[in-house]
């Protein structure tokens, strides 16, 4: 049985046009997509997208998040879920999905992952997929690197995660930033086999 629900988390790593873009993506594959965002998300989304981003369940608007691309998608699918809600389905392994995306992830999300510190609902519900076996996919997005975060890193791979640094490819001559954006959010994608055209693939 296919299962075609996906967790989208968003935590306070540079980044958030990833996100934004990824979410879209999902959605236009006709997903049903889980989201959640840490408040350091909520922050740095801010700073970059410069939209404001409610935590409150009842004031969260997907609108704000997607900003005016949200007019062509369907919105009934996505369930939001508090970062504090350990009674959010995906809290749990008896909730079945198709694999996690944690997208952008900041190290210390990468570091809690690692060590199976399930201080929020992103870090459980990360925990979740690898105690289950699903597909999870990190998006770390961090220079340069100290031996603790590199050795987080190793940590959840070994764990089972898929460790996907934001880092754009050139071999597809990118011209704009939404290029080099398309590029790694399309590799993500490609690990949950959600189709999309978001780049020129090698070889093509």
């Amino acid at each position: 049985m296919a299962i075609h629900d996906l967790v989208l988390a968003v935590t306070g790593a540079s980044g958030s046009p990833y996100a934004v873009r990824l979410l879209e993506q999902f959605l236009r594959a006709g997903r049903t997509v889980h989201l959640t965002i840490s408040p350091a998300a909520v922050e740095v989304f801010d700073r970059e997208i410069g939209r404001p981003l409610a935590l409150d369940p009842a004031a969260f608007d997907p609108r704000s998040f997607l900003g005016p691309v949200a007019a062509e998608l369907d919105l009934s699918r996505i369930r939001y879920h508090h970062f504090r809600n350990f009674q959010a389905g995906i809290a749990s392994g008896s909730f079945l999905t198709g694999g996690m995306v944690v997208c952008p992830c900041s190290m210390g999300t990468i570091a809690s992952i690692a060590h199976g510190v399930s201080e929020n609902l992103i870090h459980r519900a990360a925990d979740v997929h690898l105690k289950e076996r699903r597909k999870l996919v990190l998006v770390p997005r961090e220079t340069p690197l100290g031996l603790i975060a590199l050795k987080n890193l190793v940590a959840v791979a070994e764990a089972g995660a898929v460790v996907m640094p934001a880092m754009p490819a050139y071999y597809t001559r990118p011209q704009t930033v939404q290029d080099m954006v398309d590029f790694v959010v399309g590799r993500v994608c490609d690990q949950f086999g959600v189709d999309h055209r978001l780049f020129e693939r090698w070889g093509h």
